[in-house]
């Protein structure tokens, strides 16, 4: 708290003298670095340009993240060989340093070897936010540092804004486009050092206007749709490459332990599924309401069993005001990427462990996925955790 607020302090004397530049700093942009972290889309080739069309020092920086052979021949996947090319590209139409880093290891160790033990465990992984918690805000914002940059720019729809406490993360603009459940766990050190330019925007077609404008050859490519070392979504073949054996046949059964058939591994199933369960026929739909890897059996049961109301969260991030710990607080909580927040009371249980408790009961809750929390009636993310088992 010392750090951030002796950080505002500064802020704030400067203001009184010296008018900042775009991205929060006193002197002109041609003595203010910035890293941009590049995938090789439009997003972050357009802060590239953008950065540098108002003259900053920028230095491109785009991470292979696994094979680079194997990945020539994937397109649409953030990171792959592709993108890298379109990067450099980007970098030498526009006239700055580029500069491509082997992170496969230190991506397969942070993000790919827990991606397939989650699945294994029974649980729904998250490992685009893994990869910004662990890789990109973290090994990449380090070598940020390294190059003497002051700040280090992004692609991401999300917005920072300066609050009475120091740097504050809020939604995006576009709420189509919004990634803050991304984002969640991005630290206040780290925010002091991120920029995201694109947050405030209206719409994805103004970035890809922005890109014509720079004459970036990127400015029609399509969105990355997949996760990028998951090729057309299946994570179960790749679960079986990197855990073999992962794909043990078991039963399916119902909540009363009955058996409705056989499955062909855990690690096809998600909390919620119900088509493609083989078990039709048996009267009212059936869906997945739990995954016991240990038994290794899929339970199935009524849409009802999935109304799920107290949800347990670990690996607490908080970058509220005020200390996490102490008395329950009404939030507002989004439990999946692609659904709206809603309110809920947040209980810390310990340093890094709460208990949400929604107003309306949610389906579908699995373990795996974040449960992020956000200012009730506004923008601004809270932080949040990962969803965890029910006992």
């Amino acid at each position: 708290m010392a750090q951030k607020g002796h950080y505002v302090n500064f802020v704030n004397d400067i203001r009184s003298d010296t008018e900042l530049n775009s991205l929060g700093f006193a002197k002109p942009p041609s003595r203010t670095r910035v890293v941009v972290a590049m995938s090789g889309g439009v997003d972050s080739s357009v802060v590239a340009a953008h950065l540098a069309g108002q003259g900053y020092d920028v230095i491109g920086v785009t991470l292979q993240l696994y094979d680079h052979g194997a990945a020539l021949a994937k397109k649409g996947a953030c990171c792959a060989g592709q993108d890298i090319h379109d990067a450099r590209r980007v970098a030498e139409r526009v006239g700055f340093p580029h500069y491509v880093l082997d992170y496969e290891n230190k991506f397969r160790e942070s993000v790919i070897d827990e991606f397939a033990d989650s699945y294994l465990a029974g649980a729904t992984p998250v490992p685009c936010i893994r990869c910004n918690e662990r890789v990109k805000f973290r090994d990449l914002l380090d070598t940020a540092r390294d190059l003497d940059a002051d700040c280090m720019a992004t692609g991401h729809y999300i917005q920072r804004q300066m609050g009475p406490n120091g740097a504050e993360l809020h939604m995006a603009t576009d709420q189509n486009r919004d990634q803050s459940y991304f984002l969640f766990s991005t630290t206040q050190e780290q925010l002091d050092f991120l920029r995201f330019p694109l947050g405030h925007l209206a719409s994805k077609a103004e970035t890809r206007e922005m890109a014509a404008r720079y004459g970036l050859s990127v400015a029609d490519k399509p969105d990355s749709q997949d996760i990028c070392f998951v090729p057309n979504g299946n994570y179960a073949t790749v679960i079986e490459k990197l855990r073999p054996g992962a794909a043990d046949p078991g039963e399916i059964v119902d909540m009363d332990g009955n058996v409705l058939g056989t499955h062909q591994g855990v690690i096809h199933y998600t909390i919620g599924q119900r088509r493609g369960l083989g078990i039709g026929g048996l009267g009212d739909p059936l869906y997945v309401v739990k995954l016991d890897p240990d038994t290794r059996r899929v339970i199935v049961g009524p849409r009802e069993a999935l109304s799920t109301r107290i949800v347990p969260v670990g690996e607490v991030n908080w970058i509220g005001d005020g200390p996490f710990e102490g008395p329950a607080r009404e939030v507002s909580v989004r439990i999946r990427s692609t659904r709206p927040p809603r309110g809920a009371i947040l209980r810390a249980t310990g340093p890094r462990s709460a208990e949400v408790e929604l107003l309306d009961p949610e389906e579908g809750v699995s373990p795996g996925q974040a449960c992020v929390f956000y200012e009730t009636g506004g923008t601004r993310v809270l932080g949040g955790g990962w969803i965890q088992p029910r006992r």
